[in-house]
């Protein structure tokens, strides 16, 4: 099973505004997490494969073949998960579950097993009948994932997935994930990288639509070992800082603050502890604020 994305191209308002540029990787089975801040072009990307937008230029290809001749077949093997919420009130999830398995043209014995089967898996058996409306918001994304595994898909998009979740509900809803990777192409949209850090098979990191980097969480970690540190200061020192350096994480104790610091140009003089990276720290070794005079990685 390969799923081949050959030079994307997307542009917006006229060509102004570029979401996708020449785009290109190739996924096989397995969950793959996608980074990117805010308008770095993972929507676009989403809704191309699940042909819900057009590209300007460029193919996608599933096992050699190209997915616009494909059609109906190929959207058969997708699911997907959008971000935005854009359920029926007044059905009940099992109502919902019913009507998108006749959308996915499921025959009536499948769906009533794989709906029994995803209730539970999402912990929405005793809300099977409750309206959607009066679901809080983590409910409504837990509906959400149902639908999108209901025709069993090849092909898994999943656009925030655990939004909304509390913390028990995301581990729950994060190794069902894990679980079903192993024969399916996993496309994982988030902004909880932690979500991805233990269950990505790869990470791709995009940035302006142009592909940074894909690879296993453990060498692009491998890549910033060396220049995340805990910074101890004073309490007064901190706001300087944040003001100089990319800080993750901040924990006061007494009158002296530890913070967590991603930078290759710290001053001998600060007291600071080299520490393990994980990847939050890589997401902001990429994607976060131009400071300490270096550029930002591109």
């Amino acid at each position: 099973m390969k799923l081949e994305i050959v030079n994307l191209n997307k542009t917006y308002k006229g060509g102004k505004v570029k979401a996708l540029c020449d785009f290109s990787i190739t996924l096989t089975p397995g969950v793959y997490g996608l980074l990117g801040p805010n308008g770095a072009g993972k929507s676009t990307l989403m809704n191309i494969i699940t042909d819900n937008l057009k590209a300007d230029s460029g193919k996608i290809l599933y096992n050699k073949r190209d997915v616009k001749k494909l059609g109906k077949e190929f959207r058969s093997v997708l699911g997907y998960m959008p971000q935005q919420q854009g359920l029926y009130d007044d059905f009940t999830a099992n109502r919902f579950l019913w009507y998108m398995s006749a959308l996915k043209g499921l025959k009536r014995k499948e769906a009533k097993e794989k709906i029994t089967e995803l209730l539970k898996t999402v912990n929405l058996t005793k809300s099977a009948h409750k309206k959607l409306g009066s679901f809080s918001g983590g409910m409504k994304q837990r509906v959400l994932i149902a639908q999108s595994l209901l025709n069993n898909p090849e092909i898994l998009i999943l656009d925030e997935p655990t939004a909304g979740l509390d913390p028990k509900e995301r581990i729950r809803i994060r190794n069902f994930i894990s679980e079903i990777a192993e024969n399916k192409i996993v496309i994982l949209a988030t902004h909880v990288v932690s979500d991805i850090e233990f269950i990505a098979k790869e990470v791709i990191l995009l940035k302006e639509g142009s592909l940074i980097t894909c690879d296993t969480t453990e060498n692009l970690l491998s890549q910033i070992d060396n220049i995340v540190y805990e910074v101890t200061v004073l309490s007064g020192e901190v706001e300087q800082l944040e003001q100089k350096y990319n800080v993750s994480n901040i924990f006061r104790r007494g009158d002296e603050v530890i913070a967590r610091v991603v930078s290759d140009s710290l001053p001998d003089e600060l007291r600071k502890t080299k520490v393990r990276a994980n990847l939050e720290d890589l997401y902001l070794f990429y994607f976060g604020e131009n400071k300490d005079g270096k550029s930002e990685k591109a």
